[in-house]
């Protein structure tokens, strides 16, 4: 599922913020998903919030992606290709 795919669907809060590295997407998830989990696996971001699962793809832009969750919003920083 893209990122801007869940947004629309799901009607999830999604912002993105570009700097001179990359670019960081966070998605607020709810509080309902205090205990939910993230993790990047062949640039796809998987997240598991209670009974269910998402499956997020990484843009292809970047180099390199980190994701975390924490008080169920989900943060992915994209480290821009040189």
């Amino acid at each position: 599922m893209k990122i801007a795919q869940l947004a629309r669907d799901d009607e999830r809060l999604v912002r993105r913020f570009e700097n001179d590295d990359g670019s960081t997407i966070v998605i607020d998830f709810g509080g309902d998903t205090a205990d939910a989990s993230a993790e990047i696996v062949d640039g796809t971001v998987l997240v598991v919030a209670g009974d269910e699962q998402y499956e997020l793809e990484v843009p292809v832009q970047a180099s390199d992606a980190q994701a975390f969750m924490k008080n169920g919003v989900l943060t992915i920083d994209l480290e821009a290709s040189q």
